[in-house]
């Protein structure tokens, strides 16, 4: 595939504000470009299922059939949204992608070499940022209705793999733990500090 756009991924545990973080970013971004902001679980047939089935139940499904739905959905919202996008042009910002499998299922016992094998049709980022909040702002900005992996024992698990992945450099760590419009001015530095280089 050419690529043409840019495609940005921010991960973060749930409640670290990544959210609110690619939306900033895309509506800065939309002054000059063409931008796509997506998320993960996506908004297709296999991510809606996810959402509506799964990620509020009582019980966590096997780890296993974990990895494989999101890797399902990821392989669905690649074709159907990223890819396209990514052809014409856009800067695609996607909140969660890849990394969040291998930061949620790999802490919860899978190994890290065969998620990465089942994800093998994720395309890889051309940046992909890991906003770092403290595990006590986490867990207070929670929702009262949580999915099941927003509890402190998972989001401790997960923070570390996260920080695993900043240190072989396939995540680039980005401190949240300040006011937004910092952490917002930062992940818009880097995007069109990208830009420029390629322009």
């Amino acid at each position: 595939m050419i690529r043409k756009g840019c495609f940005v991924c921010i991960e973060g545990l749930d409640g670290s504000g990544k959210s609110t973080q690619t939306r900033l970013l895309a509506e800065r971004l939309q002054k000059t470009r063409r931008v796509l902001l997506t998320v993960e679980p996506s908004r297709g047939r296999i991510g809606t299922f996810i959402r509506q089935s799964y990620l509020y139940g009582e019980n966590r499904l096997s780890s296993v059939v974990e990895a494989l739905l999101f890797a399902a959905d990821r392989v669905d919202h690649v074709q159907n949204e990223i890819a396209p996008a990514l052809e014409t042009g856009d800067v695609v910002i996607s909140d969660r992608y890849v990394y969040s499998s291998l930061a949620y299922q790999g802490a919860a016992g899978l190994s890290l070499e065969w998620i990465e094998k089942v994800n093998s049709h994720a395309l890889r980022p051309d940046i992909a940022l890991f906003l770092d909040v403290d595990l006590g702002t986490v867990m207070k900005r929670l929702k009262p209705r949580k999915s099941i992996m927003e509890n402190l024992e998972t989001q401790e698990r997960v923070r570390s793999y996260y920080l695993d992945l900043v240190k072989v450099g396939l995540l680039r760590r980005v401190d949240g733990n300040r006011v937004k419009s910092e952490i917002a001015e930062e992940t818009f530095s880097i995007v069109q500090d990208f830009l420029a280089s390629r322009a």
